[in-house]
């Protein structure tokens, strides 16, 4: 039976048991409105400790002046059922007041150089330090030994590796494989902003993605592949952030073809806007 802690000093309380227990405890942080994808890393991070914490929380500090966090869905009943049949143990729901305790305008930030700063952090600007902001909070709180993410958002799991590493956490971060729609769509929780004149095209991503991957793997220069990327998006209605190509560390490759690639999008459709990448 799962256990839903609003509470600090109740979640503080069982984590410790759990240790002195000498049990290894993961992490899950959400923002709620949960689905498949999520699920798979409840079940992921069980793979790799005793108990497993989930948080929802739907995190102001990410959410951009003019983006979605008031209407950003809220399914409080939906996720526990879910989160239980996952396998998730404790359910942490914390307050905005308990995030953050003196306010968001006051509240420590926290900054990743470099890796925020490209692609989503270009586009978003300030939402990695929200979101590595919430994280590090997160971490304080459950004191997990392992968290999991989902490589869906693949830059903001970039990010969070290079924050655990430089400030120290001595915590083991997994990264869960994209789970995906019957025609190939990502799992998100925004795709039911989709309307119904436009979720046929929503698949066009993943096509695309894998055309890049199949162009570039043939020989095709980089820059090639990523206008062809953007211009197929384009065609089939798309406002396109960037279509793109990168090494694993998300810099720029050189004109070598070898080693491991990512190729990214991230692309609004109607008011939908949506990512996705391939690894090869």
């Amino acid at each position: 039976m799962i256990e839903t802690v609003t509470e600090l000093s109740r979640l503080r309380g069982v984590v410790s048991g759990w240790k002195r227990d000498g049990l290894r405890v993961a992490l899950v942080p959400t923002m709620g409105n949960l689905h498949a994808g999520h699920y798979s890393l409840v079940k992921l991070a069980r793979e790799h400790a005793d108990k497993v914490v989930s948080s929802v929380f739907v995190n102001p500090t990410q959410f951009g002046p003019n983006e979605d966090f008031t209407r950003y869905p809220r399914t409080p009943e939906a996720d526990t059922s879910g989160l239980e049949q996952a396998g998730c143990d404790v359910l942490w729901l914390p307050t905005v007041e308990s995030m953050y305790p003196f306010g968001v305008e006051l509240a420590a930030n926290v900054h990743v150089p470099g890796v925020s700063s490209l692609l989503e952090g270009a586009h978003r600007p300030g939402h990695f330090d929200g979101v590595c902001t919430v994280v590090s909070r997160l971490f304080n709180q459950v004191q997990p030994d392992v968290a999991a993410f989902g490589r869906k958002d693949y830059q903001q799991l970039a990010v969070i590796q290079q924050m655990v590493a430089d400030l120290a956490f001595p915590i083991q971060i997994l990264g869960g494989e994209i789970v995906r729609e019957a025609d190939g769509l990502a799992m998100s929780s925004r795709n039911q902003y989709l309307t119904a004149d436009v979720r046929p095209q929503a698949t066009v991503i993943r096509k695309v993605l894998l055309a890049a991957r199949d162009a570039y793997l043939g020989g095709a220069e980089r820059v090639a592949v990523e206008q062809e990327a953007a211009a197929r998006l384009q065609a089939a209605g798309y406002l396109v952030d960037y279509a793109v190509v990168r090494m694993p560390d998300l810099s720029e490759p050189g004109s070598s073809h070898e080693g491991a690639r990512v190729a990214l999008v991230a692309a609004k459709l109607g008011n939908t806007r949506l990512i996705d990448n391939i690894e090869f």
